[in-house]
């Protein structure tokens, strides 16, 4: 056999080799994207799980700091109307925002004057109350006094809603009125002062007119 009749292998070689190459590489970046993407893919979803985490964090209200002072009042006053149109006025000798709730306001000896000088008036007080301003309720504890043209009563707390102008409490109430004296365990004055309800070992002592 001559040098002619030879095969020639070479040439086919190396387009296999190269071809082999190429896939080799395919091969090894499949592999690659396959660990890269699904990490890239966490990454991405931790990234937005942080973002809307952080966002509602900073859009929640701030607690007051420790060392943030209460806001103190000086002879506060609130004025107002009941859904009956009658006004009220509240007072007291010194008062306290709440920091946590700046709508809570803490009173020391609260004063509350309703429908002054008109057919409905009413006074309370006590030696301590909480006015909650959003509400418009007023919590009074400790020797709270209630009184108006016709009767007077002592009770160790009550709850006044300025809106309704209506009074109940849960404590012991003494007290008299126009018919005599009357004990209860719990009371409540409805509509405008000329319905009283009291509950819980009612004890009375009537007087008769001469």
């Amino acid at each position: 056999m001559t040098a002619a009749d030879a095969p020639i292998t070479e040439p086919l070689a190396d387009p296999r080799r190269a071809d082999f190459e190429r896939w080799r590489r395919r091969s090894r970046l499949i592999r690659t994207l396959r660990l890269v993407l699904p990490a890239l893919i966490v990454l991405i979803f931790l990234g937005l799980v942080g973002s809307v985490a952080w966002s509602t964090f900073n859009s929640q209200p701030r607690s007051a700091r420790a060392g943030d002072e209460p806001i103190r009042l000086t002879n506060p006053r609130f004025i107002g109307r009941d859904d009956k149109g009658r006004s009220f006025v509240l007072t007291a000798d010194s008062a306290i925002r709440d920091r946590l709730d700046y709508q809570r306001v803490i009173l020391k000896k609260p004063a509350l004057v309703l429908d002054e000088k008109g057919p409905d008036e009413m006074r309370i007080n006590g030696a301590d109350g909480v006015f909650h301003e959003q509400t418009g309720k007023l919590e009074l504890s400790n020797g709270v006094r209630m009184a108006d043209a016709k009767n007077a009563f002592d009770t160790a707390a009550s709850l006044f809603d300025t809106k309704t102008g209506e009074v109940v409490g849960s404590g012991p109430i003494q007290g008299a009125g126009g018919l005599g004296e009357i004990r209860a365990d719990s009371y409540g004055v409805y509509g405008k002062g000329d319905r009283m309800v009291f509950k819980g070992g009612v004890k009375t002592r009537l007087e008769t007119k001469k």
